[in-house]
């Protein structure tokens, strides 16, 4: 596991490297928002960074009729939704939502019968564990909630059902507020990289450098290993301990206000070119 004390203070980030930055991929949960909630101060920082023309993409493991709504309301370029099972990008002038999915829907229709019967062995086996409330709105995942709606549960209840997923052959992460697990060989930085490819003409890889990546808990780790700026709200340290790989750099607040104390680093950097 990575060790905490790797991480750098959000001040440090020099503002020459700020400057460069034109990407800015973030999370949602324990990111965009605070203690549940999306804070004015977050939003506001999407829209000034997105009118001083960063390039802005959400990466979260929220369902697809969330990531329609992220895609089309928010100021966003495109949303990468239940940890890269798809992504969605609206466009305005056409009035249309596109969207590009890892699998075919008769796939994706025979991945959510086993998940649905891998989730009754899952609540069976892990006491105080709930199907998370957006469930209903997902095409491709199974969240099981582990502290949004239902009582924290210990740590080694969450690896329990992290490790039920992968014995039946699952993927499985553990967000901030759930344990997701879909059967695929996707994750966030894979579907990523498929978006910044197809609908923006470029390899994610040639802009590593000049991108950003927010996040908070154990899922964002792969983001946190790619990406040269990983951007870690003052929340990741709960978390820290059981994350293979960290982020470069850390705010001093957590969730929406540290990511809008991002936003004003940005910001200031570019103000001085």
């Amino acid at each position: 596991m990575a060790d905490a004390h790797l991480l750098r203070p959000l001040i440090q980030f020099p503002r020459a490297e700020r400057a460069r930055i034109a990407h800015v991929i973030t999370d949602l949960d324990g990111t965009l928002t605070t203690a549940g909630r999306l804070p004015a101060c977050s939003y506001s920082a999407l829209e000034r960074l997105h009118q001083a023309g960063y390039r802005i993409v959400l990466v979260t493991g929220r369902p697809a009729g969330w990531c329609d709504h992220f895609a089309r309301m928010w100021p966003l370029d495109g949303v990468v939704g239940e940890n890269g099972a798809f992504y969605f990008c609206y466009d305005a002038g056409a009035r249309r939502m596109i969207r590009r999915y890892w699998k075919e829907p008769r796939q994706r229709a025979e991945d959510r019968a086993r998940l649905k019967a891998l989730g009754a062995r899952i609540l069976a086996a892990v006491p105080g564990a709930a199907v998370a409330a957006d469930q209903a709105f997902r095409e491709a995942d199974l969240a099981i909630d582990v502290r949004e709606d239902v009582a924290p549960l210990a740590d080694g209840e969450a690896a329990r059902i992290v490790a039920l997923f992968e014995q039946a052959g699952a993927s499985a992460k553990l967000s901030s507020v759930h344990v997701n697990g879909w059967f695929g060989a996707y994750d966030k930085l894979a579907m990523t990289e498929r978006l910044f490819a197809e609908r923006f003409g470029t390899a994610l890889a040639d802009v590593r450098e000049r991108a950003v990546y927010c996040g908070d808990s154990p899922n964002d780790a792969p983001m946190f290993a790619y990406f040269t700026h990983g951007i870690g709200m003052a929340n990741v340290r709960a978390f820290a301990a059981r994350m293979a790989a960290l982020p470069r750099w850390i705010t001093a607040r957590p969730g929406g206000e540290g990511f809008a104390e991002l936003a004003e680093a940005l910001l200031a950097a570019q103000d001085a070119r």
